[in-house]
């Protein structure tokens, strides 16, 4: 039951990074709005980590990357950490929706359960060591 489980989040992790990432490209100025001002090249750092996504997405699909891509995964998260927060300071939301800021803080607190539940879906079974 529980590979079952962890099966089944992997495929939810795998097609919400891939449409994440595919999200980049088609709302470039949303994502690139929230990049911290003192990065340079904004929209490069939409399409690089959009590609980043996506390329992840497709390789937690694939039982021999998937312990090392949750991994990455999980420090990919904690390098857009800042971009959350900066989010959150400035108010910003997306699609010029007013987002409250009990929500976008919430999404900053969020990234720390979503980077456990990654890393424990992307663990192999004990018994397939």
């Amino acid at each position: 039951m529980i590979n079952g489980l962890k099966i089944g989040l992997v495929c939810f992790f795998a097609l919400f990074f891939v449409l994440a990432g595919v999200m980049h490209f088609v709302k470039v100025d949303d994502f690139a709005a929230i990049v911290p001002p003192l990065l340079p090249f904004p929209k490069l750092i939409v399409w690089v980590t959009g590609l980043m996504e996506i390329a992840m997405g497709v390789m937690l699909l694939c039982p021999h990357f998937r312990a090392n891509v949750g991994v990455v995964l999980g420090l990919f998260l904690l390098a857009v950490l800042p971009a959350n927060i900066y989010m959150a300071m400035a108010g910003i939301g997306f699609d010029d929706a007013v987002a409250s800021p009990a929500a976008l803080w919430g999404r900053v607190a969020f990234q720390f359960p979503l980077i456990a539940v990654i890393y424990w879906c992307t663990r192999p079974r004990q018994d397939a060591v």
